[in-house]
């Protein structure tokens, strides 16, 4: 598994936990608004920060995409 792949799954299981939601769900809005891509972006800064960080960078990410539609 590359190292891009394993910093996404972790990223999903921390938004996850710190948002209580289940996978699938997760899954399903990582996917529909782009943060696996948005990961992919911006690897190189947020491999460098903790949980609680990018928990809440993928929030407001994801609270930005939904505001759009």
């Amino acid at each position: 598994m590359s190292r891009t792949l394993e910093f996404k799954v972790f990223c999903l299981e921390v938004y996850k936990r710190a948002n209580n939601i289940s996978g699938a769900n997760a899954v399903s809005l990582f996917k529909k608004y782009g943060v696996f891509d948005y990961i992919s972006s911006f690897y190189d800064v947020l491999h460098s920060t903790g949980s609680q960080y990018i928990a809440k960078d993928i929030g407001e990410f994801l609270d930005a995409k939904i505001a759009q539609k």
